[in-house]
């Protein structure tokens, strides 16, 4: 089971690290969106004015969620390989979430939670929190 959840904890780690790289690649997008609304010369109606806004924002928020997302999963997959207590926790709350993110979030939820609520899974963070 020690290789099951070393295993996890390097799916942790890549898929933070993907999570971050599509946030700060959504991030871009939306400072171009600043760039072009910024750089228009022309004031034209203020419905395109309220919808570039509307992007930049949607744009911000979802890249910010991205990075908080993928630097928790990086956060919590280091210290999961090394079977710290608290990671396995933390690993079985975000992989929970991650069911919701089809379908590589549904994979990693999946085998998450099958390799830490295993009786072998426990044990190894058990054994470690004793000793």
């Amino acid at each position: 089971m020690k290789s099951h959840v070393d295993f996890v904890g390097v799916l942790f780690i890549v898929w933070g690290l993907l999570t971050v790289l599509i946030g700060v690649s959504t991030l871009a997008l939306g400072v171009g969106a600043v760039a072009l609304i910024t750089s228009s010369g022309h004031r034209g109606d203020g419905g395109g004015q309220v919808a570039a806004s509307l992007t930049v924002a949607v744009f911000t928020a979802l890249a910010l969620i991205a990075i908080t997302w993928g630097v928790a999963h990086v956060v919590v997959g280091i210290p999961l390989r090394r079977h710290t207590p608290w990671s396995r926790l933390m690993a079985l709350m975000l992989g929970s979430v991650d069911l919701l993110l089809l379908p590589y979030g549904t994979a990693l939820g999946v085998y998450t939670l099958w390799t830490l609520l295993s009786e072998g899974g426990k044990d190894l963070f058990n054994a470690r929190a004793e000793g």
